[in-house]
């Protein structure tokens, strides 16, 4: 018996790193995910490998009508819906303001707040009605870039605040029928893409060489965080028995890496 027995739930982003991890441990918690992925090969991937307990749609979070596609698509597959997950999103690859092409920065800024904020706005919005009917929750990815600085540029990291920011004020306003609250993951090893205006789109962030030791390097349980180690929070945020007391809380899944550490010498 799962914690997510006869829940369902959706996924924006689902197709890959958290997301797909999400997607993954929520089935095997018993429960049935609708995915909205823009990746067409990706969306062909979660139906060969999850069969009928997943139903996913090719989309754009940026798009209101896609977002309300794949809430449709959900409840007319597996009959309601549970628990909402925002989670698709893009970095700047830790890119400094003085460092930013003027003439790139407002395409820049458009592009990842359409993708990290726009579109948990969208797919929040999408979603509720059909949450509100079964008394369910939204479980959003933030991001210690959304608690402190160095987790990104000034880009994602004021990107990922206002996600903490729309945490809190949608648990107030979404009351008492659905429950908001979010995951704030460390430096974690995953797909997560850059921006296209600066021709980031093809490679992840940690595709490239000795990112293993740097991320051990930078918390105390001297973990390379990877998409699977998170995926707790989302299963008991998202279960009802046992977190139906939790609203606008944050967990952070960081391996202890925004702790304070001790000078020495």
């Amino acid at each position: 018996m799962g914690w997510l027995d006869g829940t369902v739930a959706l996924v924006t982003g689902g197709g890959s790193g958290i997301g797909r991890a999400i997607v993954a441990r929520f089935v095997e918690e018993g429960a049935h995910v609708g995915v909205l992925e823009r990746a067409t090969d990706r969306v062909e991937q979660l139906g060969a490998d999850f069969g009928d307990a997943v139903v996913a749609v090719q989309g754009d979070v940026t798009r209101l009508d896609d977002n309300k596609r794949v809430v449709a698509a959900t409840v007319r597959a597996f009959g309601q819906l549970d628990v909402f997950v925002g989670n698709a999103g893009i970095f700047d690859n830790f890119l400094p303001l003085p460092d930013f092409p003027e003439e790139r920065l407002g395409e820049a800024f458009d592009e990842l707040f359409a993708v990290n904020v726009k579109g948990y706005v969208l797919g929040a919005k999408a979603a509720l009605p059909a949450l509100q009917a079964t008394g369910g929750c939204m479980v959003f990815t933030a991001s210690v870039a959304g608690l402190n600085s160095g987790g990104g540029g000034a880009l994602y990291t004021a990107s990922k605040h206002a996600v903490v920011g729309l945490i809190r004020q949608l648990a107030v306003e979404l009351s008492p029928l659905v429950r908001v609250n979010g995951v704030a993951p460390g430096g974690t090893r995953t797909d997560l893409r850059g921006l296209a205006a600066l021709g980031q789109d093809e490679q992840s962030q940690f595709a490239g060489p000795g990112w293993e030791e740097r991320l051990r390097s930078t918390n105390p349980l001297q973990l390379a965080l990877q998409p699977h180690d998170l995926t707790g929070a989302y299963v008991f945020l998202a279960s009802k028995a046992n977190a139906r007391g939790l609203t606008g809380v944050l967990i952070t899944v960081d391996a202890g890496a925004t702790l304070r550490m001790p000078r020495r010498g």
